[in-house]
């Protein structure tokens, strides 16, 4: 399983932790959320956040604390703005996309670059993303009992039960189990395109493919 993991190491899913920036939760959920980033580094995978404080800063902690890759979507233009206007860290990101769309505009475009969504506690902003990953057909984890929007998510779905065919979404209050249950799901989404790269992994180095790709970008 090592070897699989280690040969393959270039296909990694991102996957997203949201929760409260600030509020009751965030308090009582630190410790959970940076389970959650280091559940998702230990696995090998991409830790994406909205780059801001609170719960999501604690994920990206946790997912630096056991050497994983943490990427963050900043609602600012530049470094200087993201610390200086919207006064947000910068020490958990390998990486951090400054999106320039403010929050809700950053909400949406790190729901689209991220392969599935984990809700932990949260207010609004959180709810907004887990509506958005629905509708965009993402797996959504939702880890029980860390309160807020987490905790609401049941009692809506069954309010607005039944959703469309296709979503999928895993409730679980432990959270390397719910990390481990996204993946699984993700697994299974993408499982052609993972047996393929097991026998060709550097298939886009073909000169047909070459070909395809240049023609088609024009």
């Amino acid at each position: 399983m090592q070897e699989e993991q280690k040969r393959l190491a270039s296909f990694r899913y991102s996957i997203c932790v949201s929760g409260a920036a600030a509020g009751a939760t965030v308090g009582e959920g630190a410790d959970k959320a940076a389970k959650l980033g280091e559940s998702v580094a230990r696995a090998g995978h991409i830790l994406t956040t909205g780059a801001t404080v609170g719960l999501p800063y604690y994920a990206a902690y946790g997912a630096k604390q056991a050497h994983g890759m943490s990427i963050g979507f900043s609602p600012a233009t530049s470094l200087r703005e993201h610390i200086r206007k919207y006064r947000l860290p910068h020490d958990v990101f390998d990486f951090i996309n400054f999106t320039g769309r403010d929050y809700a505009g950053r909400d949406l475009y790190l729901v689209q670059s991220s392969d599935a969504i984990v809700t932990i506690g949260g207010r609004i902003g959180s709810l907004q993303e887990f509506a958005s990953a629905l509708e965009a057909h993402k797996p959504c984890g939702v880890l029980l009992g860390s309160g807020g929007t987490a905790d609401l998510i049941p009692k809506l779905i069954e309010l607005l039960h039944p959703l469309p065919s296709g979503h999928a979404i895993i409730f679980e209050r432990d959270p390397a189990v719910l990390i481990h249950k996204i993946i699984e799901v993700l697994d299974e989404k993408y499982a052609d395109i993972r047996e393929q790269m097991k026998h060709d992994e550097y298939w886009f180095m073909r000169q047909s493919s070459i070909r395809k790709a240049s023609t088609h970008e024009g």
